[in-house]
């Protein structure tokens, strides 16, 4: 984070030299996730450097970082996925929707990264993970088949379905919580730095959650109803 978004525009500036509105225009272009930790890692150096007696203040104290929120994307549900054909990438295509793993990493992934029934992310096509949350350990569910350099190829069989790669992390998510995994372990599992990216997912609502929960209602009031009849029956018998 410091490589990419820190040292070139600051990183010549002495601690003390820095002022808020740099530290402002640094942040002001990044994706509200990207600005969010870049935010977190200066507040830490300046943290430190105050207990050191380096400085006396933090420019960065009082930045704001950009206001976050996820678009909720069109995905498929893992049961919709296994019912279609995505031609010779239905494997891969499989391989994401039960993974959640992004493409970099997908396609970085060698043999020796599927060991013991568990995938080892730790390298993306880019060099590092997107974060040091991307290091993590998925475990190993369908078979894995060696992905195409591009995302081209993939992006042109998913088109049609009306999907693109990166829903399929929300099918992986949805899945998650579908089958009850807390939200914490499925922010580890996605390897989401924050973990308002993972409860925003989570609290995504398919329309037939709503039937469902209709449904369950109204089967529970129906029970309550038929309890209370033979309660009543039992009285009035008495």
């Amino acid at each position: 984070m410091y490589r990419c978004h820190i040292e070139k525009p600051i990183g010549d500036f002495r601690l003390a030299e820095i002022k808020r509105t740099q530290i402002q225009q640094l942040i002001q272009p990044l994706p509200p996730q990207t600005a969010q930790t870049t935010l977190a890692v200066l507040k830490t150096i300046y943290r430190e450097a105050i207990a050191q007696e380096i400085v006396e203040h933090s420019p960065a104290h009082g930045v704001k970082g950009h206001r976050f929120s996820v678009t909720p994307r069109k995905f498929l549900t893992w049961e919709e996925i296994d019912k279609r054909s995505f031609g010779k990438y239905t494997t891969q295509i499989r391989f994401l929707a039960l993974h959640g793993l992004r493409w970099s990493e997908a396609v970085a992934l060698t043999e020796d990264d599927i060991r013991d029934g568990r995938i080892h992310v730790n390298k993306s096509v880019h060099g590092q993970t997107k974060s040091k949350a991307g290091v993590r350990v998925v475990p190993l569910v369908s078979p894995f088949k060696k992905f195409p350099t591009t995302r081209r190829p993939l992006r042109l069989v998913l088109e049609p379905h009306g999907i693109t790669i990166h829903s399929l992390r929300h099918t992986y998510a949805y899945l998650l919580k579908s089958k009850g995994v807390h939200v914490t372990t499925a922010q580890r599992l996605l390897g989401h730095s924050d973990p308002k990216v993972t409860l925003a997912i989570y609290t995504q609502v398919l329309d037939t959650e709503i039937d469902d929960t209709g449904a369950l209602l109204k089967s529970f009031i129906g029970d309550e109803k038929t309890e209370t009849g033979h309660k009543q029956a039992y009285r009035d018998a008495s």
